[in-house]
């Protein structure tokens, strides 16, 4: 019981993080409806984050606090796993294979991006590659911390690369013609009453019981998975109503562009190059095995694209759930991407990195 007490965000948040999670939320939301009303790719999660995030490049001090963060997850997981069906489960045998391939980029794109950095920007080793690294965001801060590496410019370069994805995907793939060039329409069967009681705590059990044996992206996979089994077992029809699942996408998007709060102007200007030139590299490797997927296997290229884009997980199925992509697919590789840098990037920089007497000195 402890432990269980323990997992959950008791703390309620204190006056000033309330007024700066409902100024956060008011930006976001703005920034949302302006897009979605232009009929613009993403236009909740892209609007709210580009809101949010000028806004707090400007200094204000926008935040969104734990309990608010995990309650947008949760009820995003809930929402994706709705849209499960039995042809989406049905193309689980390629699964094997392409993460196999996602691997390769991951690693391909890891040493591109790091050498880049290295060789025209003049980082050190252990802050090329733990900037060059995509996704496990608060695994790479933990390193950063422990070998003494760039911080400020590692996240600069992690958060450039996902908002960056973020904002450009819906359009990229509109433009491509493979995907919608505005968000479709949400309009789904609502569950009853009964049928969100039990979704709602089943979603909330398994998540719990994830956090507790440490699972990544514990509140929004718990949701998910409950979410699908339920859904796709046939014991519930029908999902959250549309202005919840609404809510969830701007949070997502205000989460995102919260993350400049923490960054000061003059930071932010001295690493754009490097961002956008490490970013670059890791789209081109990641493009390569984008072509390598889509002409030996039968996946659409939409997924093969959100699946291997080296953002952030929860936004990419954010952005899975509004341009109808198999959130299946694109969940399971970036859950697969998670594990693999979470367990291979100490090993890198433990190799590749600088000798730790240089960190010591």
């Amino acid at each position: 019981m402890k432990q269980i007490a323990a997992s959950l965000p008791f703390d309620l948040p204190s006056r000033a993080a309330i007024r700066s999670a409902v100024e956060t939320l008011v930006i976001g939301a703005a920034g949302g409806l302006v897009f979605l009303v232009a009929n613009l790719p993403g236009g909740l999660i892209s609007g709210a984050m580009i809101a949010v995030g000028i806004a707090a490049i400007a200094g204000r001090q926008l935040a969104m606090p734990a309990i608010l963060t995990q309650t947008v997850l949760v009820l995003l997981g809930i929402s994706i796993g709705s849209v499960v069906s039995t042809h989406l489960i049905q193309q689980v045998s390629a699964y094997p294979f392409t993460i196999a391939l996602l691997a390769a980029a991951t690693f391909c794109a890891t040493f591109g991006s790091s050498y880049y950095l290295q060789r025209v920007h003049g980082w050190d080793r252990t802050s090329a590659f733990l900037a060059g690294s995509p996704g496990a965001l608060s695994q790479i801060t933990i390193l950063a911390v422990e070998r003494g590496a760039d911080l400020p410019g590692i996240a600069v370069v992690q958060t450039m690369r996902v908002i960056i994805l973020t904002a450009a995907l819906p359009m990229v793939l509109a433009l491509a013609g493979v995907a919608p060039s505005a968000a479709p329409s949400m309009t789904t069967t609502i569950a009853s009453p009964l049928e969100l009681f039990v979704l709602v705590i089943a979603s909330l059990a398994l998540s719990l019981v994830l956090r507790l044996i440490k699972f990544p992206a514990s509140w929004m996979f718990g949701a998910m998975i409950a979410s699908s089994v339920l859904h796709g077992g046939g014991w519930i029809e029908g999902g959250l109503p549309n202005w919840v699942r609404g809510a969830a996408l701007i949070g997502i998007g205000a989460l995102i562009g919260s993350r400049f709060a923490r960054m000061k102007v003059k930071t932010l200007a001295g690493h754009i190059n490097a961002a956008l030139g490490s970013f670059s590299v890791a789209i081109l490797v990641s493009a390569i095995f984008v072509g390598i997927v889509v002409l030996t296997t039968h996946v659409k290229f939409s997924d093969v694209v959100v699946a291997f884009a080296p953002g952030a997980m929860d936004a990419m199925l954010a952005l899975a759930l509004i341009l109808h992509i198999d959130p299946i697919f694109v969940g399971a590789h970036h859950l697969s991407r998670f594990v693999f840098v979470t367990i291979a990037t100490p090993g890198i920089v433990h190799l590749f990195g600088r000798p730790q007497d240089d960190v010591d000195d």
